[in-house]
């Protein structure tokens, strides 16, 4: 098949995806509509759950192995959609509906990449292809339950929306929650120790903290407050209050460094939900990064997460489509996004030299 006939069957598997409702620990339809298409093309992914694998029964041990990989799950329907999420609905070059751009572009382009180049015996990389689950919610049933799985990784490239630019880092992300204890006492009397004041001054701290290391790719660390409960009743004084921070890693910084820093700023009992999401990169100098270079791709550091920060090994983040349409209403895709991404990443796969992990 040549590469329209492949990008053809990508448009028409990424509207049956559309179609099928995936939400993040749902996806095992679209786990079913993936292998009923690669049956058609004689390949029989291995499942793990709800994530699929493909790689070749015999990769040449002399090559490195590059990691394709994307997720199937999406978020639900953001307020507002004028069209169906679930009907692809193609109005000139647009393909709208839930997971068009956010990641069933990348999935599908670069899962019919896998299949135009990996029986290519001049390849310098063998390949593995992921789809994979709950990336929209970076669950321990998605892409963390499938790397055991996978043999030796020598490089990733991660499909998500990046206008084909290479996200060369990303942002970690960590969310933690705050608890400051007060006494309860009669409003009236001005009684007990509030709580809210002690958390209200604790959010003032953690708004003015400045993180010292920056980043060329990625700017501060930022931790910013999103929610907040106190009381109970309008007459009592709160004994305890409760806030969330959510809190965006450059790569100078991991995560539990960045909870050790604001804890020692606050009277607020903080605690992390997980330390697992920290920042991500791959060098500047890597083949796949010089490759693209030279192909005239553009490189930026991302501040949105995705799966990579889950991955042991260098990553890189492109795909077709634009990060500013992910979770919005009347979500949507470019069938010549679609072709460019599939042009882009067979060009880079075959022109990146074979080099020594």
């Amino acid at each position: 098949m040549t590469i329209e006939q492949y990008t053809q069957e990508a448009i028409e598997l990424l509207k049956l995806l559309i179609a099928t409702p995936s939400l993040s620990k749902e996806e095992d339809k679209t786990a079913d509509v993936l292998i009923t298409f690669l049956r058609k093309h004689n390949q029989y992914p291995k499942r793990v759950g709800n994530n699929l694998i493909l790689q070749s029964d015999n990769p040449d041990p002399v090559k490195p192995t590059v990691l394709l990989n994307s997720h199937h799950d999406t978020v639900k329907p953001a307020k507002g959609w004028e069209r169906s999420p679930f009907q692809p609905t193609c109005e000139g070059d647009l393909l709208y509906g839930l997971g068009s751009n956010d990641a069933g572009a990348s999935l599908v382009s670069l899962l019919v990449s896998y299949l135009y180049l990996h029986n290519k015996h001049d390849l310098p990389v063998n390949l593995v292809w992921v789809g994979s689950a709950e990336e929209e919610i970076s669950g321990k049933n998605g892409i963390a339950s499938v790397l055991e799985h996978l043999g030796r990784i020598d490089a990733a490239i991660v499909g998500e929306p990046t206008k084909m630019q290479m996200a060369i880092a990303e942002k970690g992300l960590m969310v933690i929650d705050g608890e400051a204890q007060g006494k309860a006492g009669h409003a009236a009397r001005n009684e007990g120790v509030n709580a809210l004041y002690i958390a209200l001054n604790d959010i003032q701290t953690i708004k003015s903290f400045s993180f010292d290391l920056t980043s060329t790719l990625l700017g501060p660390t930022q931790a910013t407050v999103t929610q907040i409960h106190a009381g109970y009743q309008h007459n009592v004084v709160p004994d305890r209050c409760t806030f969330v921070i959510d809190v965006r890693t450059n790569e100078r910084y991991a995560n539990q460094e960045v909870y050790e820093l604001l804890q020692a700023k606050v009277k607020s009992q903080l605690t992390p939900r997980s330390f697992r999401l920290n920042s991500s990169s791959i060098p500047q100098d890597h083949p796949l990064v010089k490759t693209g270079l030279d192909m005239g791709l553009s490189m930026y550091g991302s501040p949105t997460l995705s799966d990579q920060a889950l991955m042991p090994y260098p990553s890189l983040k492109m795909g077709p489509g634009d990060s500013a349409r992910s979770h919005t209403a009347d979500e949507y895709i470019t069938l010549s996004e679609i072709r460019e991404g599939i042009s882009v990443y067979i060009s880079l796969l075959t022109r990146v030299p074979q080099w020594i992990s």
